[in-house]
């Protein structure tokens, strides 16, 4: 067995809901978080960009010992995966797409939404994956604005989050879809307020976060290096911004603990 910390990396706070799923199906694992900070929001940027800071990331991580990756970070995911898995080749790295496949399977409208940053609705991996699964389905994509911005703010619960999660989310009610997707690790924090808009139409809100640790389990079954039982569990929070920024990280992380 193995009790090497499992690494989370995200652009900022947005992995922290991969990580509470994580942490609630694999309660023995020790996990490193590095949420960047100093380069968030990633959604403007270039791929070059991205995966720069990508690598940068992984190569923290590495450094500080873990034995598999999750790049819970939608963006970064369809920037940089392939590069990361081909410098780090006999590291498992587990990567994040918008959940479309089962939107796209399960809806009865045949008309599902994607709410993700514009360079994920961009990446031929999104493009990919809607065109294998949609066949017959329409997917209807939706830059959420301004949302990264707020959960990096804390304010989530704000009215001014309430306003431009209204903004974004109600103009799909008059288009049919019975399925959202959340497509960046920072909009399940909105996941309240886009519910509420929602209410009483018939549309399902889903996300991702579930699935990805149910892939980390398998894998680390599948390589041998789960952590024992009795492992002494510990969580870390690293990032290339401030302490401060670092210190508010590893504040939220133990709310959601808190709350789950």
């Amino acid at each position: 067995m193995d009790s090497r910390p499992i690494g989370v990396y995200d652009s900022g706070f947005g992995g922290l809901s991969v990580w509470r799923e994580l942490c609630r199906l694999l309660p023995h694992e020790s996990i490193i978080y590095l949420g960047d900070g100093k380069n968030c929001p990633y959604g403007g940027r270039s791929r070059e960009q991205i995966t720069s800071f990508a690598m940068e990331a992984m190569e923290r991580l590495v450094e500080e010992g873990v034995k598999m990756v999750v790049v819970g970070c939608n963006t970064a995911t369809t920037a940089a995966i392939q590069a990361l898995r081909s410098r780090w080749e006999d590291m498992p790295i587990v990567g994040l797409e918008p959940a479309v496949k089962p939107a796209c399977l399960t809806t009865k409208r045949g008309r599902i939404a994607v709410l993700a940053t514009a360079h994920s609705l961009q990446s031929d991996m999104f493009l990919s994956t809607t065109a294998r699964y949609a066949e017959g389905v329409e997917v209807i994509k939706i830059v959420g604005e301004g949302f990264v911005d707020i959960v990096e703010r804390g304010e989530e619960h704000s009215a001014k989050a309430y306003e431009a999660v209204r903004r974004v989310v109600e103009p799909l009610l008059s288009r049919g879809v019975d399925k959202i997707v959340l497509g960046c690790t920072h909009y399940p924090f909105l996941r309240e307020l886009i519910e509420r808009v929602v209410a009483g139409h018939g549309i399902d809100v889903i996300d991702s976060g579930e699935a990805v640790a149910r892939r980390v389990k398998w894998l680390l079954s599948r390589y041998n290096i789960a952590a024992d039982e009795d492992n002494r569990v510990e969580y870390r929070f690293i990032s290339f911004a401030d302490e401060g920024y670092r210190a508010n990280l590893e504040r939220r992380a133990k709310e959601i603990l808190l709350n789950r």
